[in-house]
């Protein structure tokens, strides 16, 4: 009997988190590694495989149409290898890849990836923290895993923006239309609901970054207002 299924390879960060996500949506969840020590190393069934797989269980076993791939390998040529190899032998596949820059990005949607992600390692932990709202997870999944208009977006307090000096639970959030506002970080990168206890007391700094949620243009919009711009930490980008 075929199962709908989400087939993770790579087993590290970003795969405990996309099975957080998908593991109510799909009857079986599946992770694959290359790295025989990885077999038997922590709370989840990991299986070995290798990346010149004729891929028989999965053509046996899985029902394909209604099933996706994540290709979550650390290292940027393997990643791309594995998803030509899955796309040459998988036309009905969705394949979701991860890639660390911009280049590797365009090589995956090339390769026959339905959708690329470029992730950052701040962006990792920041998908940690939300996936533990049920709201957020739902948003995210909807960002992540179907095709979606919606971004994520990380604006940098700027020395003239109006929430300079502001606590967070006394601003207007509704003002802000189009916008959800999910957490804050500081100068250490470390993340925190807007919502929880802590954060509602926080002054806002100069130099902390607010990660919302929305449309292009009305993120465009949110930076005009509160006169801030969009950050990207470009040291973990490579050209």
């Amino acid at each position: 009997m075929s199962n709908t299924t989400a087939l993770i390879f790579g087993y590290n960060k970003y795969a405990d988190e996309i099975v957080n996500n998908v593991k109510d949506k799909y009857e079986l969840v599946k992770i694959f590694t290359l790295q025989e020590s990885d077999i038997g190393n922590g709370m989840i069934d990991v299986e070995l495989f290798d990346l010149s797989d004729e891929w028989t269980e999965i053509h046996k076993n899985v029902d394909v149409a209604n099933s996706m791939a994540f290709c979550v390998l650390e290292d940027n040529a393997e990643n791309i290898f594995l998803t030509i190899s899955l796309r040459a032998n998988f036309k009905d596949l969705t394949i979701i890849a991860l890639a660390s820059n911009a280049e590797s990005a365009n090589k995956l949607k090339m390769a026959g990836a339905n959708k690329v992600i470029p992730l950052v390692e701040t962006t990792s932990d920041i998908i940690t923290n939300m996936l533990e709202k049920p709201i957020s997870n739902k948003v995210l999944h909807s960002i992540l895993y179907e095709e979606s208009a919606l971004k994520i977006a990380q604006i940098k307090i700027l020395k003239e923006s109006r929430f300079k000096d502001e606590q967070l639970m006394s601003i207007d959030w509704t003002r802000y239309n189009g916008i959800i506002v999910l957490s804050v970080m500081h100068e250490d990168m470390k993340s925190e609901f807007i919502y929880s206890s802590k954060a509602k007391r926080h002054v806002i700094r100069e130099g902390d970054i607010l990660v919302v949620v929305g449309y292009e243009e009305d993120i465009k919009e949110f930076e005009k207002k509160i006169g801030s711009k969009r950050y990207v930490n470009w040291s973990h980008w490579s050209w």
